[in-house]
């Protein structure tokens, strides 16, 4: 009676801490991939549940050659455990760090196929993920190299893998990243599915996964094995990819173990994160995770993994969105990320999400948009236009996220300038009707007329369901009009814009400044214009326009295609008139011609 008696229970736990102990990191050593071989036994850390890492044991069963690019090997392992053979290799747990004999492997990364009966993976060694900190030498930075205690670094050999050959190659097609759940919090299903197309281009694809954001407290703190999330969106609407750290020093840490984008140099929002639970599925396990609060920020996004570092705040683009015309005004602010790829798209689904996420949308909402966007050392970028459902099919909350996304990716496309947008505003009025017209017909008093003579455009316009609207512009026909035929375009301010932009001879992207200045200079959608149209050539240098140019000065301008700052079209507008705004999104465009005797 006076002995202890130790349960099964008991001892297996008493086991399983020798074990883990047993395994314990060592203080920053590596094992270069050439010591790795088939048989070899280790431990991995990851979040199942809440923020403390959990062991999983691991076996080694062998080294991938060349899999994951130019002398990119792969350690293949198979995961063990009650919970790892549970749930299988889940989204989220790339960058968990795999331990051999306490010292640093890699970085689980890649799972073998769909519908894998057992969890076997694949590491990315750790030399690969530490050639991400050399590359960091930010101007101003102070990023030291992370050092492997006692030279332990791996320096890439092209010897064989140990056991490699055992390893059927043909399983490195069948490698893949794991998943690294792309979690839209505020966002409704209507607004991933229609932005997915854009999402995927950029290189994002939305994974399924669960989730939120706040800005509350975790006093843990980050160590290998933790869960981290990269944030694109934050706000009131969230968009946040989640992976395991790798690595953490004092002033940085590493993670993934692949790319989240690929973008290289990246400035993310870095923010701890609260796995809620683990969720095992054959078709698609996940961790849903709650993101807390923010610790820094990411700033390399590579082939082997990302990097973040602590205490730096990141340059997001703060946005305010007003929709008025409902009982009461709706005000969303939020923070986009800074990138020339992702943040029209961004801005594109944001914008939906909000117009599409109240009680006051519907198929028929017309809506009139007043903004601006902020670009340091330039002027504002003007927003305002007027959006209706019309014959494209598209709602109008399509329409407008579109326009407001163009102008965002026009800004950054350019080879000159980097730009820094400090912000957007934007406001939105609802109308609940289709606004919209359709111009139906165009002519005009006379055909023929002299240089100083003023001619009149009659318009008529149909709107939806309404009755037919008729206006007459006088336009000017400029004294140095050439003799000939002289086309008249009628049309809407995009037709026209378009129109100007498509018909460039030959030409190069614009500099910061004259894209905003052109920005400035389109036009309106609820007006119909009237263009005068000569054959001659025109060319743009800048934001300034010169028409009609003679054919030795389009010589001169032939010398001249290497510069930034000039388009040449193929014929120039010497007028243009316009109606009064209406209360209607106009279509449609046609062509007259006259004679100028």
């Amino acid at each position: 009676m006076g002995k202890a008696v130790l349960s099964l229970a008991a001892l297996c736990c008493l086991l399983a801490s020798a074990t883990v102990t047993a395994q314990s990191p060592k203080p920053f050593e590596t094992v270069p991939v050439d010591e790795i071989h088939a048989g070899m036994r280790g431990v991995a850390y990851t979040v199942f549940q809440g923020v403390k890492p959990e062991p999983m044991d691991v076996e080694v069963l062998g080294v991938m050659k060349n899999v994951n690019g130019p002398k990119g090997d792969i350690i293949l392992i198979r995961l063990h455990g009650t919970k790892a053979e549970y749930t299988g290799v889940v989204a989220g747990m790339s960058g968990s760090p795999v331990y051999i004999d306490g010292k640093l492997a890699g970085a689980l990364a890649f799972r073998i196929g769909e519908f894998s009966k057992e969890p076997i993976a694949g590491v990315t060694p750790i030399s690969e993920m530490l050639e991400i900190n050399a590359m960091d030498r930010r101007p101003g930075g102070d990023s030291a190299p992370i050092q492997a205690r006692a030279g332990a670094a791996e320096t890439k050999t092209s010897g064989p893998g140990m056991n490699s050959a055992s390893i059927s190659q043909n399983v490195g097609n069948y490698l893949r990243p794991i998943d690294t759940p792309l979690v839209f919090n505020g966002f409704s299903e209507e607004t991933i599915r229609r932005f997915a197309p854009q999402f995927a281009s950029a290189g994002v694809v939305p994974v399924m996964g669960a989730g939120s954001h706040s800005d509350v407290k975790q006093p843990e703190p980050l160590e290998p094995g933790s869960a981290v999330s990269a944030i694109l969106v934050r706000g009131d609407m969230d968009i946040a990819a989640t992976c395991t750290v790798t690595y953490v020093d004092p002033q940085r840490l590493l993670a993934c173990g692949h790319p989240l984008l690929q973008f290289g140099m990246v400035d993310l929002p870095m923010t701890k994160a609260q796995v809620l639970a683990t969720l095992p599925s054959p078709l698609n396990a996940f961790k849903i995770v709650n993101t807390t609060e923010s610790v820094g920020t990411f700033v390399q996004d590579r082939h082997t993994g990302i990097m973040g570092v602590f205490d730096k705040q990141p340059d997001m683009i703060p946005v305010t969105l007003t929709i008025h015309g409902g009982p009461t005004s709706k005000e969303f602010h939020y923070e986009v990320l800074n990138n020339a790829k992702l943040s029209p798209v961004a801005m594109m689904a944001t914008v939906f999400n909000a117009l599409h996420g109240i009680n006051e949308y519907g198929e028929e909402i017309t809506y009139r948009m007043n903004g601006s966007i902020s670009v340091k050392g330039y002027p504002d970028v003007t927003l305002q236009n007027m959006f209706a459902p019309g014959d494209s099919g598209q709602p109008a909350a399509a329409l407008a996220a579109l326009s407001l996304g163009d102008r965002f990716g026009r800004i950054y496309d350019n080879h000159y300038d980097v730009p820094d947008i400090r912000g957007v505003k934007v406001d939105f009025d609802l109308v609940k009707e289709r606004r919209w017209a359709r111009l139906e017909s165009t002519r005009t008093d006379v055909t023929e007329a002299r240089p100083g003579d003023e001619i009149v455009v009659e318009t008529v316009l149909r709107p939806y369901r309404g009755e037919r609207i008729l206006r007459q512009i006088p336009i000017h026909i400029p004294t140095s009009t050439s003799k000939g035929s002289l086309r008249i375009l009628v049309s809407d301010g995009e037709t026209l814009d378009r129109m100007r932009r498509g018909s460039s001879i030959f030409g190069r992207k614009l500099g910061l400044g004259p894209t905003i200045a052109l920005l400035n200079k389109e036009h309106a959608n609820n007006r119909v214009y009237v263009s005068l149209l000569e054959a001659d050539p025109e060319a743009m240098v800048a934001d300034k326009v010169m028409p009609t140019l003679p054919l030795s000065v389009m010589n001169v301008m032939e010398g001249m295609r290497g510069t930034q700052e000039m388009v040449v079209l193929g014929e120039s507008s010497v007028n243009e008139a316009a109606t009064a705004p209406l209360d209607y999104e106009v279509a449609g465009g046609q062509v007259l011609t006259i004679t100028i005797k």
